[in-house]
């Protein structure tokens, strides 16, 4: 053991991290041990309770499995560029674990790289259960260390659930799909899309429903449709909305796959002169209260976010339960519905009759 480390324990109280460290073995494992658990090896017991009495470490409470077998703690690590999104979310979560009586323990991710060290820390900590929410649902680093561990997650938003952890979400495809009929419908001749966060399964989703839509009605989405990417956040809604309409030809509806980017879509329009939605349809996706506190009001997918996460958490305390009963379930995949929702900021282009496409399905 190196004199820093003697020194640091000098001064403050051994780490979950200093006992790991001590018996060579991963802060998790320290957990199990810590928590009762079976699943560890006896030597490996034995290596963790001599380094747990050397440093005369003391568990936090809430490290520890709780006597009330009717206590449930579940946490939430977070990190969104999409503000609205993610308000939403905390709403429906916050909401739900006070009516269930859930310890909710909520740690915001300042950058992408800590993510692991992060969700490592919250798994080590002994909660009973994990929400993975957006960007964390689609990581598979992540998706590996949850289901390596004892503990629960529920995921919500992922456009490709995870085989072995349980998941909330809409069908983005679908909801996607419909959409783009509907500018189709209008009689735009000339669609732009925005992607999402390219890391995230729900964007690759809701581009292959854009595709599909296109042509299903007879199109060709390399003639017809501009790509720009986004990451989600206004800031890149901007950027790509700008690259859109600075094309020789320029879309008359752009579909932003999600509120923020189709909110900096409606910015560089006007910026640039141009009216929404008699020069340009912009649409959305989300529903979040960006959508209607900015002119026009957007017209966009209403996925039912609150919703979503309270639905995770009662998922998640249903495993929790049947796992103490002893009678673990299997996963669950929730599919929960949408909502096309027209507002003010979308309409037939000018001088261009509405196509029928009656036969879609």
């Amino acid at each position: 053991m190196n004199q820093p480390l003697r020194q640091r324990r000098r001064t403050k109280l051994a780490t979950i991290a200093d006992v790991a460290d001590m018996a060579g073995v991963s802060p998790m494992t320290v957990s199990r041990v810590v928590n009762g658990e079976a699943n560890v090896r006896p030597e490996t017991r034995d290596k963790v309770r001599a380094a747990v009495a050397a440093l005369n470490y003391q568990a936090h409470p809430s490290s520890r499995r709780v006597e009330n077998t009717d206590a449930i703690s579940i946490g939430m690590v977070y990190h969104d560029p999409s503000v609205g999104y993610l308000n939403d979310f905390l709403i429906g979560l916050l909401n739900k674990a006070s009516l269930r009586h859930v310890q909710l323990d909520v740690q915001r991710c300042e950058t992408r790289d800590d993510e692991e060290a992060m969700v490592g820390t919250m798994l080590a900590s002994g909660l009973d259960g994990l929400i993975l929410a957006p960007p964390f649902c689609d990581a598979e680093r992540l998706l590996e260390m949850v289901t390596n561990s004892a503990t629960l997650a529920v995921a919500v938003s992922s456009g490709r659930p995870h085989e072995r952890v349980s998941a909330v979400g809409i069908d983005d495809y679908r909801a996607a799909y419909d959409m783009t009929r509907h500018l189709l419908q209008l009689g735009h001749p000339r669609l732009g899309f925005i992607l999402g966060d390219k890391h995230q399964h729900c964007s690759q989703r809701r581009l292959a429903g854009f595709h599909a839509a296109v042509r299903d009605a007879g199109l060709d989405p390399a003639r017809m449709a501009l790509m720009a990417q986004g990451d989600f956040s206004y800031r890149s809604g901007l950027d790509a909305a700008e690259e859109l309409l600075s094309a020789d030809v320029r879309p008359t509806a752009i579909f932003a796959s999600n509120d923020d980017m189709a909110a900096a879509t409606v910015a560089i329009a006007h910026r640039k002169g141009l009216d929404v939605p008699s020069d340009l349809t912009v649409v959305g996706f989300d529903d979040a209260p960006l959508a209607t506190t900015i002119w026009p009001e957007l017209t966009t997918v209403r996925q039912p976010i609150t919703q979503m996460a309270g639905a995770a958490v009662d998922l998640l305390v249903r495993h929790i339960r049947a796992r103490r009963a002893d009678e673990p379930l299997p996963c669950e995949h929730v599919l929960m519905g949408y909502e096309l929702v027209r507002r003010q900021s979308d309409a037939a282009p000018r001088s261009r009759p509405p196509l029928r496409l009656s036969a879609l399905g």
